[in-house]
């Protein structure tokens, strides 16, 4: 495919959050995918900050060539391959790349970027927060509530969980992505190592109702909303390995669903996408029960861009390849910027 322009576009991977390595395969894809799309990339991980790999292919080994720190993140922004930068793509997942911090530092260096901007992306990776705005807009949402590393109390926990929604119950991190210190409880003797594991991730835990039934997932794209995708994971959670390992799920799009269901999904992702204030692209997850309720259960601002992700998975159902995706991507940010 040819492009109109060629840009100077600078390709954030790895980062310091536990997806790290994810974004490693996102980066490579969408590296590959730019430079036949006829753009000079540069690479840059910002968790290395000034030492930064000679040769392409040690920015995606697994392993570290250098020590990883989000502390790095400010040092990395004032090397020379960003003053020249007409684009910087972001390529990063999670906590220090999804949760507003990069994306501030390139505001105040005004550098256009791929994805939403600050607020957009600080709101959606604050999972609590975002669940109260989007159910302000008519997005329906699980039962939830927060609590603190410093007011972590068992019996009160369990107390709540009782008196609410019950078990088995959802225990995450507010601010984390690909169920990195996720737990299901079946019951309360597993509440405190749930929250155990959730807190080697965090300092907010966020507890929940768990929403059995299907799981489904519809991305957004500047103003066309794509074709709704099942996610069958051959465990009965869409895990860390079923996200990311071969053969461990099995993707079905257009989703084998009734019209009205896939109206209300549609609806229920333009709501969250615009209660957010996300742009460019985003990709909301939901639960379909039995009796057809759904429900959202979270925003992804910066999804994933590897070959087991689900928005190049729902572009293709639409007649968009991964690189014309790329493309609209790199055009639509720049007319946001």
């Amino acid at each position: 495919m040819e492009n109109s322009k060629s840009l100077n576009i600078v390709l954030l991977v790895g980062g310091a959050s536990p997806e790290r390595e994810v974004s490693k395969e996102s980066s490579k894809s969408i590296r590959e995918s730019l430079i036949k799309l006829g753009h000079s990339v540069s690479l840059v991980d910002p968790a290395y900050g000034l030492q930064q790999p000679a040769e392409v292919e040690d920015f995606f080994k697994p392993g570290e060539q250098f020590p990883v720190s989000h502390k790095n993140y400010v040092e990395a922004f004032t090397l020379e391959v960003f003053k020249n930068a007409d684009l910087v793509f972001i390529g990063l997942h999670g906590k220090w790349g999804e949760d507003g911090t990069v994306q501030a530092l390139l505001e105040l260096l005004g550098i256009p970027f791929t994805g939403s901007g600050v607020l957009s992306s600080s709101l959606a990776m604050d999972k609590a927060i975002a669940k109260i705005i989007m159910r302000h807009n008519g997005v329906k949402v699980p039962d939830g509530f927060l609590v603190h590393r410093d007011k972590v109390n068992l019996a009160e926990i369990a107390r709540t969980i009782n008196n609410s929604f019950g078990y088995p119950c959802v225990i995450k991190p507010n601010d984390q992505g690909s169920t990195c210190g996720l737990s299901i409880c079946k019951q309360e003797s597993e509440l405190e190592a749930a929250i155990n594991l959730c807190l080697e991730y965090t300092d907010a835990v966020l507890i929940e109702e768990f929403i059995p039934g299907r799981e489904l997932t519809v991305g957004i794209l500047d103003k066309a909303v794509l074709p709704p995708l099942e996610i069958r994971p051959k465990h009965g959670l869409y895990d860390y390995e079923c996200k990311y390992t071969d053969g461990m799920s099995d993707y079905l799009v257009p989703a084998p669903v009734t019209y009205d269901i896939d109206s209300q999904l549609r609806d229920q992702t333009i709501r969250a996408h615009v209660a957010l204030g996300c742009s460019v692209y985003s990709r909301a997850d939901f639960r379909l029960t039995t009796d057809d309720k759904i429900y959202c259960l979270e925003v992804n601002t910066l999804p994933g861009m590897t070959s087991h992700s689900l928005i190049p998975k729902m572009a293709k159902a639409a007649g968009t390849s991964f690189d014309e995706l790329v493309d609209q991507i790199v055009k639509l940010s720049l007319k946001h910027e």
